[in-house]
């Protein structure tokens, strides 16, 4: 089968990443690249000698020949880099999060409606064969109905990004929406059977007396629509980088835990156990999980969804429950108040 053509917009520190994933994949190709410094464009021309390299995304997406634009630039570009692509009748492949405000994701939702096109949301945890396990095995059934979850993540502090702009709060939006995103997309994926998130409270606070918007730790609970609830924890004033998923059921409980010096680690420590009181069950043949793995295998999903023209494993109305699940959690940290979701994904409930 011909190989789907992807144009790449962004090419800092993961924007590469993202083109030797592509360039490593058998079913894409790269073919372009939009880049916005000269070095960043040099270099693109130096890792990717096939690839024609821009400096301006509006003369990729106007090209007419990529199937594919994967948008890896800083969270306050996303909207408007996603909605020129699919208006030019692009499929997208959307680094996370959707946009940084509802208003936006609204505009992005009509675009994919309007144009028939698929967009993917680069939640890559659900490619990975351990978070992904967990959900296989919630959707076996092995501990019943779903009741509670908690997923938490410690770590070291944000590294500050291409021109600093994962610290600046005007591009990156909020801090929720950077990296307890994932978390929030996976809580509601894996409490799919207690129906629709309905409300968030949420607690902040910083280390950083001269930047208190950025949250170096965080917490929320969300509400289900059948009793269900999830808690989203993170620290940013830890070392290495440590992730873990709890989800009981009322069969008993489902534990995942990856642990390595950094999320692009290729020799992480990682397990998927469940069971209940004494009867423990240890998952086996799990394959290497990890930040670099997973995109990988998003490239090559994503090549084959637009081949087969079938869903990706994160679509759109996903990428806008999380994004929607961030905002709302944000206003609460604000507000210190429940929020309830419904103002916030009218877009996904109609």
């Amino acid at each position: 089968m011909k190989k789907v053509r992807f144009g790449l917009v962004g090419y800092g520190l993961f924007g590469a990443h993202h083109a030797r994933a592509i360039m490593n994949s058998q079913n894409a190709e790269l073919i372009a690249i939009a880049a916005k410094s000269q070095a960043s464009q040099q270099a693109a021309r130096s890792q990717c000698p096939s690839a024609e390299v821009y400096s301006n995304y509006r003369e990729l997406v106007q090209r007419g020949d990529i199937e594919v634009v994967d948008i890896v630039v800083p969270n306050h570009l996303h909207s408007e880099v996603a909605l020129m692509a699919l208006n030019a009748g692009c499929n997208v492949l959307l680094e996370k999060p959707m946009a940084t405000s509802i208003e936006q994701c609204n505009a992005i939702m009509s675009a994919v409606n309007a144009s028939g096109k698929l967009l993917a949301i680069n939640h890559e945890l659900r490619l990975s064969t351990l978070w992904k396990g967990v959900k296989g095995l919630i959707d076996q059934g092995v501990i019943g109905h779903p009741q509670h979850a908690l997923v938490e993540l410690s770590r070291f502090p944000y590294r500050l990004g291409s021109d600093g702009w994962r610290w600046d709060i005007t591009r990156v939006g909020n801090w929720i929406l950077e990296e307890p995103i994932h978390f929030f997309d996976l809580a509601r994926w894996y409490l799919s059977p207690c129906g629709n998130p309905i409300s968030v409270y949420a607690r902040a606070n910083s280390r950083h007396p001269d930047c208190p918007e950025l949250r170096d730790n965080f917490s929320a609970v969300v509400n289900f629509a059948d009793g269900g609830y999830a808690v989203v924890s993170q620290t940013l004033a830890a070392f290495e980088h440590h992730v873990a998923a709890k989800v009981t059921g009322t069969l008993g409980t489902i534990w995942a835990q990856w642990s390595a010096p950094d999320a692009r680690s290729d020799k992480p420590a990682f397990s998927l156990r469940y069971g209940l009181a004494n009867a423990i069950h240890t998952a086996e043949n799990l394959l290497p999980a990890g930040e670099l793995v997973e995109l990988a295998e998003q490239i090559e999903t994503v090549a084959r969804c637009v081949q087969n023209q079938s869903a990706p494993p994160c679509t759109a109305n996903d990428g806008y429950w999380s994004a929607a699940m961030c905002l709302a959690a944000q206003n609460s940290v604000e507000s210190n108040s429940i929020i309830s979701l419904n103002e916030f994904t009218r877009a996904v409930s109609a």
